[in-house]
């Protein structure tokens, strides 16, 4: 199994042959038989629904149904910071800190199939993406259509989704053990840069704008398209992580990690998109 860039990917417990519960059903069933006192029709019954296999239908259901939940907080959060500016910076902080505490809990807690933990993070994030998104569309970009900003971000979000899953689908760009190397070390290259430039900001290196990175010029805009870029290809080892777990006959429950770490990238993806299109929108 090759290692993902996705934390979230990243922390499911493996062994050799598979994932860890997932490519050992037929043992595991095997042992409740012989174990269980049940006669064997109702334990067959019990071990096929507990250790269903996971399929594409599981995933597409589950990442739709996170990725609902996300939407609707988003416009509800949108909607309460349009009508009470100073809702802005609560919602965002909630919803960024809630999001982030959620998902090291799912990473290191092994809790990435756990609907709840999966659906209150969709929550807690459609909280941050509406309030920054109300926030960057009317304030960072002056005299720019705030309902066009946000629905072109979303467009080309989704945009770059499907056309990175006709990359995977078509095999154009293979996923190796190199590649996946190179996407790993540009994230963590690219999270070094953007610390840097907050800290350096912080103490008002550069007129606080540190190596502006962030300051909407020239650099700016070239750093976020190379942001858009790792993202972008970072789908391609989450596709390869969560075809990899279908195969190696993961249980049906699985489909919510996948669901989590699908979401964690295209909440970095829209954020970068919104932000590239709000330096090319303003003054």
């Amino acid at each position: 199994m090759r290692e993902t860039s996705n934390p979230v990917f990243r922390s499911l417990p493996k062994q050799p042959g598979g994932y860890a519960q997932f490519g050992t059903g037929t043992a595991q069933m095997q042992r409740g038989y012989q174990a269980n006192p049940y006669p064997a029709p109702y334990q067959e019954a019990r071990d096929s629904r507990a250790t269903r296999p996971l399929t594409i239908d599981d995933v597409v259901t589950k990442t739709g149904l996170t990725l609902a939940v996300l939407s609707a907080t988003a416009v509800v959060s949108y909607f309460l910071v349009a009508s009470n500016v100073a809702l802005a910076m609560p919602l965002a902080l909630v919803g960024a800190l809630g999001g982030l505490a959620l998902v090291l809990v799912a990473t290191f807690g092994r809790k990435q199939d756990n609907p709840a933990i999966v659906l209150s993070y969709a929550g807690l994030e459609g909280l941050f993406l509406g309030s920054i998104s109300f926030v960057m569309a009317n304030f960072m970009v002056s005299g720019a259509n705030a309902g066009m900003l946000i629905g072109q971000a979303v467009l080309a979000t989704i945009g770059v989704f499907f056309g990175m899953l006709v990359v995977y689908k078509t095999g154009a760009i293979r996923v190796t053990p190199k590649f996946t190397r190179m996407i790993v070390a540009a994230i963590f290259g690219a999270l070094a840069l953007m610390i840097g430039n907050l800290v350096l900001a912080m103490f008002g290196v550069g007129g606080g704008e540190g190596l502006g990175l962030r300051s909407g010029g020239p650099l700016a805009i070239i750093f976020s398209l190379v942001v858009i870029g790792i993202a972008a290809f970072s789908f391609l080892i989450d596709f390869d992580a969560a075809d990899q777990m279908i195969r190696a006959g993961a249980p049906e429950k699985a489909a919510w990690g996948i669901a989590l770490g699908l979401t964690v990238t295209l909440v970095w993806l829209y954020i970068e998109i919104l932000r590239l299109l709000s330096y090319l929108q303003s003054d």
